[in-house]
């Protein structure tokens, strides 16, 4: 099945589109949490964000900033949500990345539900020394 945001980028399905520059585009998106939740991608498919060329992300972390404001100045909503959902198992349905741009409101009763987990003796040590071993030596930055 055709890729639905690359039809958008192509102009050959409709959309509400609120911005977009070389690398990025941002619309409605047509199922919203609250009305103004927007929609970021890249104008290149890209199944997940790790597939995103490298020199793309500046142009999709831009318009996510500019549409961020915009959805700020124009709602006053109390706060906002910036998300992605990366594989099946993240919750993705559409796999050409995007970001998720939502207002938020204190009684809206939108609830991330989360069971949180606490690392043992040494075990935090342990899962940031695995990561450290897939960071490139000159991108880390001790704390």
């Amino acid at each position: 099945m055709e890729c639905i945001f690359c039809k958008i980028v192509r102009g050959e399905s409709i959309a509400e589109v609120l911005y977009e520059n070389e690398h990025a585009i941002s619309i409605l998106d047509i199922n919203p949490i609250h009305f103004g939740h927007a929609l970021v991608f890249p104008k290149q498919h890209s199944e997940t964000f790790l597939s995103v060329p490298e020199e793309e992300l500046p142009d999709v972390m831009k318009a996510t900033h500019i549409v961020s404001k915009a959805i700020v100045n124009a709602f006053q909503p109390e706060g906002f949500n910036i998300f992605s959902n990366n594989g099946r198992a993240a919750g993705q349905s559409v796999f050409h990345f995007h970001l998720h741009i939502t207002p938020r409101y204190v009684e809206d009763d939108i609830k991330f539900i989360l069971k949180l987990k606490q690392y043992g003796r040494g075990e935090m040590n342990d899962y940031a020394n695995r990561l450290r071993q897939h960071i490139k030596p000159n991108s880390t930055h001790n704390h």
